[in-house]
């Protein structure tokens, strides 16, 4: 049977939460312990985290646009070894589509949707970085593309898959602090200096000669052509707007997972910036900022703000705070009763006071409501549900883009300041129209699906 059939017979599970299984008894197709055949687009760095994940099925293509990447997957995984090895991702459908089970996306943010997309038109499976895309469009159009294909999808946000975030939502929804009007995340970096964040020590960037081993024409895959810049590759990419989505895109997906998930909060109503230490050129990403999301009234939830800080900036700390120095990054969560502190990654919930908690466990935690996730990771929480062993992963495409389209308002926020108000319904931004330009950009020929 070719692998292709055996897709067309894995598409019973949609985008939703239900649990099904996707190999039917006396249905064609491999049992749901089957191996599958797995292709890699992006085989460096982030890329360790789906190797992981995806240790005992057969990777079959590593495609990366720098070979230094396939290569040291290929030294350092002995499963990689047999794979078939590619710098574009296109070619690779185009070779082995139906060799194709399941596609791990592990690239820098603008390919994500590209890369994303051509697996869905394919039939495969699909699980990819965080933020699931750059812009909105994009995440609005995988969103749909996936509920039209039926197929499995995720998003590696790890914190989805812990028990955190759903004990979160089951105290929220128990009444244990109350009503939630205002969120407030935050985050230490941008650190500059790392190796993610570096600062050119002047604009614009000087050319420089691109790497033996890169094929950097595929590295800007849907973007304009530029110059090459090592402050681009490898790594940094994400502090440069026309190519990433700086902190939001970095740590939104898994800081404000929990307040998005929790309480519902997916239409923006209006998004502004609060402020910002601008750095070194507005084509980077801020030093720090403050951003606020406003969202209505959502099922009998009352009106709510997110406020996302980072750079170092953190909101104000309820007084009764009693965990010793707050930590770096998280979020609290200010309810009319009680105050509640969630982890970076969305994980770990505890009410910021230590005696509130001390009753609080005495009177026992709610009824457990939403089923904990068995797997470890998002990558093995993706490839179980394409086996039918698990449900529908969490943080699939439905909910993922919805996430992702609240972290990129904010970066438009960031971008371009002031206070943007949003057409859910219409997904366009209706006070400041020229801004809809970034909505949805223009893709270099070729790139489109």
């Amino acid at each position: 049977m070719k692998r292709r059939t055996f897709v067309k017979n894995s598409l019973a599970v949609a985008g939703g939460s239900a649990v099904l299984p996707l190999f039917s008894v006396g249905q064609a197709g491999p049992s749901a312990s089957s191996k599958l055949n797995v292709a890699f687009i992006g085989a460096g760095n982030i890329a360790k985290m789906a190797y992981e994940g995806v240790p005992n099925d057969n990777w079959v293509a590593l495609c990366d646009v720098d070979s230094v990447y396939l290569d040291e997957a290929k030294e350092k995984y002995p499963q990689a070894r047999g794979a078939k090895v590619f710098s574009d991702f296109r070619k690779m459908f185009d070779q082995m589509a139906d060799e194709i089970d399941a596609v791990c996306v592990s690239t820098p943010d603008h390919t994500h949707y590209t890369a994303t997309s051509w697996a869905l038109e394919h039939g495969k499976h699909v699980c990819t970085q965080k933020p699931l895309t750059r812009t909105i469009w994009e995440a609005r159009s995988l969103r749909s593309l996936a509920k039209e294909k039926g197929l499995v999808t995720n998003m590696a946000n790890q914190g989805h898959t812990y028990d955190g975030i759903r004990r979160c939502r089951e105290w929220l929804e128990a009444g244990v602090i109350g009503n939630v009007r205002e969120v407030h995340s935050w985050e230490g970096g941008p650190s500059w200096g790392n190796r993610w964040f570096q600062k050119p020590e002047s604009f614009p960037l000087e050319p420089e000669a691109v790497p033996a081993t890169l094929d950097w024409d595929l590295w800007l895959g849907p973007r304009p052509a530029m110059e090459f810049s090592s402050y681009y590759h490898p790594l940094r990419w994400r502090s440069f707007w026309d190519i990433g989505t700086g902190m939001l895109g970095d740590w939104f997906c898994h800081t404000c997972d929990g307040p998005v998930w929790a309480l519902s909060l997916y239409d923006v109503e209006y998004v502004e910036l609060i402020t910002k230490d601008l750095g070194n050129d507005p084509s980077m990403i801020p030093d720090r900022s403050v951003v606020r999301w406003h969202f209505g009234s959502r099922g009998g939830l009352p009106p709510c703000d997110l406020y996302w800080h980072d750079g170092g900036l953190k909101p104000n700390i309820p007084d009764n705070w009693s965990y010793g120095k707050v930590p770096q990054r998280g979020s609290i969560f200010y309810g009319d009763q009680l105050n509640l502190f969630l982890d970076e990654r969305s994980n770990n919930p505890r009410l910021v006071n230590i005696d509130d908690m001390r009753n609080f466990r005495r009177g026992g935690e709610p009824p457990v409501k939403y089923p904990r996730v068995e797997f470890d990771g998002p990558f093995a929480e993706f490839i179980a549900a394409v086996k039918g062993d698990g449900p529908t992963p969490g943080s699939n495409f439905d909910y993922a883009a919805r996430l992702t389209e609240v972290a990129l308002l904010g970066v438009l926020a960031q971008r371009f300041g002031g206070r943007i108000e949003w057409s859910a319904r219409q997904g366009k931004i209706t006070n400041r129209p020229e801004l809809n330009a970034y909505v949805k950009e223009e893709y270099r020929p070729g790139w489109s699906v």
